[in-house]
């Protein structure tokens, strides 16, 4: 009797430790998977598609983490960010960069970019301390809506990436082939049937996280956790609260432009114009998905949380196209994907508590 009752309340622990609803997103997206197979998906496949769509989005995911961390909350001004990045990828092939160089050439472009970009929004944050989310969503979206005039306007020339005829204002999407396109993803490749790995991007992602742990564990780390869960007590015991917010914006802005580098770099294509539009809600959402809440948030539950978004995201139209025997993947992938950014929206205030 004893033994049942440690065990109901082990159980119960483990439950309430890793939450009802990833369990029952957990146990759905392995249903999905187990009806694969029996549906006349390839099982194979899909598995290296939500490998490879981890890979591809677990840098943007991992940006919510400094801005979490510091009390600023959930960075949905991410799009300010990725802009810096398109910016970098841009210019490393205005100035005629290819092959791995031009990787390495975007990230620098893009660096001082999201310093700057990033300076300047930790700055407005600090001024309206409180309102963080709701002015992050006006610069993430005004940020876009800006840069699709700029993209017009700015002085590129490249002819494989400006329109043909005119010769003038960037295509609203780049091919990456001769330049960047699968740099990491296919470094040190593993290949076993149709099951593809793709070592190189992970093993960049791993690089990052280890680098936001091992961060996060320093003394400025500590008080970036210090500020974002009591900033009257952290600013009596000698911290600059506005000087360690700031430098939690920059690192999320640099983290944002570095990932949707990554992210091109494995889809193979740069996308511009309203394309930054529609990143920042799917990485919110599964930070929160993972665990994370608007104050509290870590590695964990990046990977977690963006193994099960990218997951459900994948398999779900896939074994529903294969069950209804008709093409409706674009419209299934929508719903499930504004669906679990609907359930994790409405979750993160009960976080916050």
């Amino acid at each position: 009797m004893e033994k049942a009752e440690k065990k109901n309340s082990r159980l119960k622990a483990m439950v309430q430790s890793f939450g009802l609803p990833r369990l029952i997103i957990t146990a759905f997206l392995i249903l999905l998977l187990a009806l694969a197979p029996v549906v006349g998906a390839d099982l194979p496949s899909q598995i290296s598609n939500i490998i490879a769509r981890f890979s591809w989005n677990g840098v943007l995911v991992l940006a919510m983490v400094p801005m979490v961390h510091s009390g600023c909350g959930l960075n949905f001004g991410l799009p300010l960010g990725i802009i810096s990045g398109l910016l970098g990828a841009t210019m490393s092939i205005q100035f005629g960069f290819t092959g791995a160089l031009s990787f390495v050439m975007a990230i620098l472009f893009a660096t001082p970019l999201a310093f700057i970009f990033g300076g300047g929004y930790g700055w407005l944050l600090n001024k309206i301390k409180g309102g963080e989310m709701m002015i992050a969503t006006y610069v993430g979206f005004s940020s876009v809506s800006l840069m699709c005039m700029m993209w017009l306007i700015l002085p590129y020339s490249k002819p494989n990436m400006v329109w043909g005829l005119a010769g003038k204002g960037l295509r609203t999407t780049i091919s990456l082939e001769g330049y960047y396109r699968g740099v990491l993803a296919n470094f040190l490749e593993i290949r076993i049937g149709k099951l593809v790995i793709p070592t190189g991007t992970l093993l960049f992602f791993a690089l990052l996280a280890f680098l936001m742990w091992a961060f996060l564990h320093t003394k400025t780390g500590t008080a970036m956790t210090a500020v974002g869960s009591n900033p009257t007590f952290a600013k009596a015991a000698g911290i600059n609260v506005n000087k360690i917010r700031m430098l939690s914006v920059i690192m999320s802005t640099w983290l944002a432009a570095v990932g949707i580098l990554v992210y091109e770099q494995g889809f193979g294509f740069i996308q511009l114009y309203m394309a930054p539009f529609y990143m920042a809600l799917p990485a919110v959402s599964a930070i929160l998905i993972g665990g994370a809440t608007v104050n509290k948030a870590s590695i964990t539950n990046v990977i977690i949380g963006t193994i099960l978004f990218q997951g459900i995201v994948t398999m779900t139209p896939t074994t529903m196209n294969s069950l209804i025997h008709m093409d409706m993947s674009e419209v299934i992938r929508i719903i499930a994907s504004n669906g679990m950014i609907l359930y994790a929206l409405t979750r993160k205030t009960e976080g916050a508590k």
